[in-house]
């Protein structure tokens, strides 16, 4: 892509992004400039990927075409007021935080700009993130499909609806900390039953990886596939006797439909 990228904000989820489309070649160091106010983070982005380091939001803003704001939610009306006065019609806006929507964004840059909410995830620091994205009208095809491509750099994206953000939050942008806690406490398990905590965290971590690729590159029902180890009368069965009696999936829905309550009451 000969498009020019600028990134304002270089914490663990901007760095993961502008390492994921340099690596993959999507975007190339002369073409990529970053802003930060950690001085420390930008210069080792510019030394393990030869961007360029940009102290100027003006002159950042300039030269970029698609312009990424990475930075907490309670700056971004601070940060949008800065940048404004040189976000021309011919730029691409993409905001990446939860409880900022579109009309937000459009009510400071212009309701004529081009912008694209988004909603990556951690993954996305190993290559595997799961990102929604929800363009304004503005925004044509050949533009939608670009910005598909920079997510791509660093994991898998779709299209959506803005209202359906707050689902994406819930299973998606947050979920990586239902698995954690799911892993963690698979791995106490295989503790309490003798194994040693590096080999209990291997087992249980891998295990997720590759249920999770299984139910990708099968397509199969989860139903189905849980259905496969279960055997009648079985050990694995008798683990799902056990999980439903306690309320595992009301559990894990409850969660997700209070994650959705909070990100609906953030904007």
């Amino acid at each position: 892509m000969k498009k020019t990228v600028g990134f304002i904000g270089c914490g663990n989820m901007g760095s993961a992004m502008i390492r994921g489309m340099i690596n993959s070649k999507v975007i190339v160091p002369e073409n990529m400039f970053v802003n930060d106010r950690n001085l420390k983070k930008m210069k080792s982005l510019e030394k393990d990927l030869g961007v360029t380091i940009e102290t100027s939001l003006d002159i950042l803003v300039k030269k970029s075409d698609v312009i990424f704001l990475a930075v907490k939610p309670n700056v971004y009306g601070v940060v949008l007021e800065e940048i404004k006065k040189n976000f021309t019609e011919d730029k691409v806006f993409i905001s990446i935080a939860a409880g900022i929507n579109k009309a937000f964004i459009e009510n400071i840059l212009g309701k004529d700009k081009k912008i694209v909410r988004s909603m990556p995830n951690t993954p996305a620091l190993v290559g595997e993130g799961m990102s929604a994205l929800s363009p304004n009208n503005n925004m044509t095809r050949e533009m939608n499909d670009e910005i598909i491509e920079l997510f791509e750099a660093f994991g898998e994206a779709e299209i959506i609806d803005e209202y359906l953000f707050h689902s994406v939050i819930g299973v998606s942008g947050s979920s990586p900390a239902y698995v954690f806690k799911f892993i963690e406490a698979m791995a106490d398990a295989a503790v309490l039953g003798g194994m040693k905590r590096d080999k209990a965290y291997k087992f249980a971590a891998q295990a997720v990886l590759g249920s999770a690729k299984l139910l990708i590159e099968t397509g199969k029902h989860p139903g189905e596939l849980k259905d496969m180890v279960c055997s009648p009368g079985g050990t694995t069965i008798e683990a799902i006797a056990s999980l439903e009696k306690n309320g595992f999936s009301g559990t894990v829905i409850e969660a997700i439909e209070a994650c959705m309550d909070k990100s609906r009451r953030m904007e």
